[in-house]
């Protein structure tokens, strides 16, 4: 029988925040067995697939609707795959050669899921999706409840060896107020909602099966620590922890507490988004990401039609800069009217600026329509381009963009060699960017998407630390501003370490932004410089955090 006497597992903290409260299990799917009856009528078995999907798509779209932004278009696009066709077709072979019309179904997925994840890239990212329409077929051709999130009628913690994007979207409208899955990583859909609706969340745990279902744990998703069944001790230090924390908040523009400034910046994909985050307590928009516009097309949205939204954006936040980063396409989000051929490592391939060299009308349409929204909103418009790998190319693009009227010109730091040759770079650009995200990726080799190798991603790397290092000292040196708008710029925590390290901005979810302010309202610049030292002098993630911690906030010692 599992103890529940107090103790402590580790994962990866992917959403800041403290929270105690009982855990329950995310609903399992129902098994399906070669041995099940078989339907007396293939024609009629293979009619109930049909209205099965049908009814799984219908659910995703009536979630859709109730809510907005990445979430609902997360759900709109598992609704379009619960009727691809190919599935009905996969299930009727199976039906014909004799197998029970659930089973039939689960296989068929199951196929389609083995063959995506032999792609990998993109299409590998998408096996959660598809596993989690086949569970949800299932229980509709069994008359049974989907698998889902519980509602005990209280608010918990919610535990699962992974959540789909159609259940992480559906989050906000639940009685969750904590995460934790034994798989996932950083950048998966779990961790990024998770930071959108200000949820705390820890993936990639191991010891979850000590847990006994019901009993209270405490999730601090900024270091990863998680106490299963916390003494009465430690829920009233958690207590005074989450009250203080609820206090410090503050507001206005980002500063320490000696009153260096950090700029306090939000990120968004949609208009939709800048709707809501214009209303945040921000200085702007560190990273508008404009591959929104080009997703789900058949062909390129037009000049006007990019005009008319960077208008709609630019002026959501008048007299305040926005960060827009060029069209991101390629690798995870391939588009179907730019034909980049067969790639067999796309993550290394054609991505990103690289696009451009081979559509330079796409690049050259996006960065017009970007001068024309900024000269018709008087709007700070700040525009970059990812995946720049070296002084040329930001030397090229530079040129291109101003030759539109963009005034401000700048790169996003995702490759190694443009953090080392930041120096050169930076002769060419107004300012720089950290994408933490794919900058761990490309530092430790580890795919964004494997959730086994999560602690390769964690942005507390020390390896990765010294790059972004050396990056702002480079900055500083040239008087250009360096930001970050990775995952890592939403860790209250890592806030004054980045500081410390030459960071001038931070950009993340606006739900992160208090905590953020918070921190570093509460800590002088140059114990943001000792944090720094300390981060890049430990051996691992864990020890990096254990030294920062050991330090505190305020003033330097």
């Amino acid at each position: 029988m599992p103890t529940t006497t107090e103790h402590v597992v580790h994962g990866l903290g992917v959403s800041p925040g403290l929270v105690c409260a009982p855990w329950l299990a995310f609903g399992t799917p129902v098994e399906t067995s070669a041995e099940d009856p078989v339907g007396e009528s293939v024609p009629a078995e293979i009619a109930r697939v049909r209205d099965a999907l049908a009814t799984v798509s219908g659910d995703l779209e009536a979630r859709a609707a109730q809510v907005d932004g990445v979430a609902s278009e997360i759900l709109l696009v598992s609704a379009a795959m619960a009727r691809d066709p190919g599935i009905v077709s996969a299930a009727e072979e199976n039906l014909r050669g004799g197998m029970p019309t659930a089973h039939a179904v689960r296989v068929a997925f199951d196929g389609f899921c083995t063959t995506l994840e032999a792609l990998g890239g993109y299409l590998a990212e998408r096996v959660a999706d598809l596993r989690d329409l086949g569970h949800r077929a299932v229980a509709v051709l069994l008359g049974v409840p989907m698998p889902g999130i519980p509602d005990p009628g209280h608010p918990f913690v919610l535990v699962a060896r992974d959540l789909s994007p159609a259940d992480t979207a559906m989050l906000g409208g639940s009685e969750v107020v904590g995460l934790l899955t034994a798989e996932g990583g950083p950048t998966s859909h779990t961790a990024i909602l998770a930071k959108s609706l200000g949820l705390p969340a820890i993936v990639n745990c191991a010891g979850l099966d000590r847990l006994v279902e019901g009993r209270p744990v405490v999730l601090d998703g900024a270091t990863g620590e998680v106490v299963v069944d916390p003494g009465e001790r430690r829920r009233s230090e958690v207590a005074e922890r989450i009250a203080e924390a609820r206090v410090a908040v503050t507001t206005g523009p980002g500063r320490t507490r000696d009153g260096a400034p950090v700029g306090l910046l939000v990120n968004i994909g949609t208009v939709d988004d800048a709707v809501r985050a214009a209303t945040a307590d921000s200085e702007g928009v560190g990273l508008f990401r404009t591959e929104f516009l080009y997703l789900g097309r058949q062909t390129a949205p037009t000049l006007d039609e990019q005009i008319t939204t960077y208008t709609a954006v630019l002026e959501k936040f008048a007299g305040r800069k926005v960060v827009v980063r060029t069209l991101d396409s390629g690798s995870d989000k391939p588009l179907t009217f730019l034909d980049l051929g067969a790639e067999e490592n796309p993550a290394l391939g054609v991505r990103g600026l690289r696009v451009g060299s081979v559509y330079p009308d796409v690049l050259a349409t996006q960065l017009e329509a970007l001068g024309v929204a900024a000269s018709s909103t008087g709007a700070d418009l700040w525009v970059m381009a990812p995946m720049v790998a070296t002084a040329d190319e930001a030397e090229g693009f530079a040129a291109l963009a101003r030759s539109r009227g963009i005034a401000k010109v700048g790169a996003m730091i995702e490759i190694p060699s443009a953090a080392l040759r930041a120096r050169d770079l930076l002769e060419h650009l107004d300012f720089v960017s950290i994408g933490t995200n794919d900058l761990s990726q490309y530092t430790c080799a580890a795919d964004r998407m494997a959730g086994g190798l999560a602690t390769l991603l964690d942005p507390w790397q020390p390896a990765v630390l010294d790059l972004v290092g050396l990056v702002g000292a480079a900055g500083a040196e040239a008087g250009v501003p360096v930001g970050v708008c990775g995952e890592a710029a939403s860790d209250p925590a890592l806030a004054p370490v980045l500081v410390g390290l030459g960071v001038t901005s931070l950009s993340m979810v606006a739900p992160s932004l208090g905590a953020v302010r918070a921190r570093l309202a509460a800590t002088d610049l140059d114990r943001c410089r000792e944090m720094a030292v300390a981060a890049r002098s430990a051996q691992s993630p864990q020890a990096a955090r254990s030294a920062v911690a050991a330090l505190g906030s305020g003033a330097p010692r």
